[in-house]
């Protein structure tokens, strides 16, 4: 939640702030993508993007913490890609809400073998 001049007073639904938060993670290069978990993936699997998907939001008067959990691709530097989620994703929660977030924390939970995967498909094909 945020305050402004010309609104009295604004709340912001966690939600919001976690569908800015993972859209931001996903645009970051070397993420594979969001990790849900077992619910995520049935979610995906009927067919319903879930937006907020591998985010954590929790927003209170007295602090914003931001829990982002991804997967990432096999070769790339794993620091250097948290470093640029949380930089991503706090310049885009600051611009589109106002809040400045207290912490955000990257979790990473797997990584993607894509090269290798179409390496093997090349040779047996």
């Amino acid at each position: 939640m945020t305050e402004n001049k010309d609104l009295e007073f604004l709340e912001i639904a966690d939600e919001v702030v976690a569908i800015i938060a993972g859209l931001a993670a996903t645009e970051v290069d070397g993420v594979a993508g969001m990790s849900g978990g077992i619910a995520g993936g049935f979610a995906e699997i009927l067919g319903r993007k879930n937006l907020t998907k591998g985010v954590k939001v929790d927003l209170n008067e007295d602090q914003s913490k931001i829990d982002i959990f991804v997967i990432v691709d096999y070769g790339i530097s794993i620091p250097e890609v948290a470093k640029n989620i949380k930089t991503n994703v706090k310049q885009a929660i600051e611009n589109m809400t106002g809040i400045s977030p207290d912490g955000i924390y990257i979790h990473v939970q797997g990584v993607e073998f894509l090269e290798e995967e179409e390496k093997k498909e090349d040779e047996t094909e």
